[in-house]
């Protein structure tokens, strides 16, 4: 019977087409962290029905509350990735300093950055969270990874994508040519693919922000939001909708499949005044592939994928989506500075 393009062929030809000579490393690693996703959407869609659900009384390198799916989840791509050969290290939101791969598995020439289960605050109320990761070229595969390793701009990323685990399970990446979608047909436990060459729509009326934040947000964001309240007959003269879901996977999404604006600027909270978002493995994923998409990603004065990262859990402000309206909202940002 014939399910269409898997993910494991789309990656094959993918990289006949732009990598010539290419050893299949980076295929297979595809194809473990595709096996890795697979395993915790298993996890989450069984929910108290296993157990996951709730707190794990611990708390991340964050100072966050980890839920028991987020420990389940981190043990689960360390354990489908350290063995295979392919990575030289990983990072992970939950864990403090870089994982290198054991010296009693080989090493490979990539890194791995990745956020086992955002947005999972939603798990307990059954609302649709992700898993986001990265991947960077080891500088040097020979010697012992180091955390300097991991500090490569957004612009270096050889891959990107999130998995989402919603009413399908979704895997999204890119590659550098394009964003793709693949549907989990659990007939066959294959990623199949569904969505070729996603394409954001420059336009949109709809963005996505916590609006319970509105008070200490920074002053060219107030202008913009209560812009954009303001209706057709505010300076926009056009009626915008709102949507805060509090899962970056699920919110970037909505805006691969139909446009939008993601905001999570910096505002004047002590937590919050380098912005919310980590750089390396939130905002750097997200914004390769919304920039893929045809998209933009900034922090509202410079490109988020040109930061020269300081640290493997960096903050920084996040907007991102529909090309025309982040462009607007740099705008609005440039008026403040000048």
């Amino acid at each position: 019977m014939q399910h269409g393009t898997t993910l494991t062929q789309f990656i094959i030809e993918e990289q006949r087409r732009h990598a010539a000579g290419a050893s299949g490393d980076f295929s297979l690693l595809l194809n473990d962290l595709a096996t890795a996703c697979k395993t915790i959407a298993h996890a989450v869609r069984r929910g108290e029905l296993a157990g996951v659900l709730g707190s794990a009384g611990t708390a991340n390198v964050q100072g966050e509350t980890q839920k028991k799916l987020d420990v389940i989840a981190n043990e689960v791509v360390i354990g489908s990735m350290e063995w295979t050969g392919h990575l030289a290290a990983m990072a992970s939101e939950e864990m403090e300093d870089i994982l290198p791969v054991p010296a009693a598995y080989p090493r490979g020439k990539y890194l791995l950055l990745f956020d086992p289960l955002d947005g999972s605050s939603n798990i307990d109320v059954n609302v649709s969270v992700g898993t986001i990761f990265s991947v960077l070229r080891s500088p040097d595969p020979g010697r012992e990874p180091r955390l300097e390793d991991f500090l490569q701009p957004g612009t270096r990323q050889v891959c990107a994508g999130y998995a989402l685990y919603g009413p399908a399970t979704m895997l999204v990446l890119s590659t550098g040519h394009g964003v793709h979608g693949f549907t989990l047909d659990p007939g066959i436990g294959e990623f199949i693919l569904t969505h070729r060459d996603i394409r954001i729509p420059e336009r949109t009326a709809e963005f996505a922000i916590n609006a319970a934040n509105q008070r200490f947000w920074e002053p060219p964001v107030q202008r913009y939001v209560a812009d954009c309240l303001a209706g057709e007959e505010g300076p926009l003269g056009k009626r915008y909708n709102m949507r805060w879901i509090a899962s970056m996977v699920a919110e970037v999404h909505r805006i691969l499949m139909r446009g939008g604006v993601f905001l999570y600027p910096r505002d004047r909270r002590e937590s919050v005044r380098s912005g919310k978002l980590r750089l390396m493995y939130e905002a750097n994923p997200m914004g390769f592939l919304v920039e893929q998409a045809g998209g933009r990603a900034i922090t509202g004065e410079e490109r988020i994928l040109e930061i020269q990262p300081q640290g493997l859990h960096q903050r920084v402000p996040v907007i991102l989506g529909s090309r025309e309206e982040v462009d607007r909202i740099e705008a609005y940002h440039r008026r403040e500075a000048a």
